[in-house]
């Protein structure tokens, strides 16, 4: 249920991670939020290249 409510709605999830108060988390906290953070970025990149490989396929194929 989590899941799917944050797929439904990205930015309402991002806008909540911005405005959380950092100063009630511990080092550790900061340390696993940076990391996680990390993770999701570099997982947005993949998408991104992911993306880009198919619309390059397509530009080819239409070349012809």
């Amino acid at each position: 249920m989590e899941e799917e409510r944050a797929e439904s709605a990205p930015d309402l999830e991002l806008a909540f991670l911005a405005k959380q108060d950092l100063s009630t988390l511990s080092v550790e906290d900061l340390h696993a939020r940076i990391g996680a953070m990390e993770a999701e970025i570099e997982r947005c990149r993949q998408a991104v290249n992911a993306r880009g490989a198919t619309r390059d396929a397509a530009d080819k194929l239409f070349k012809l």
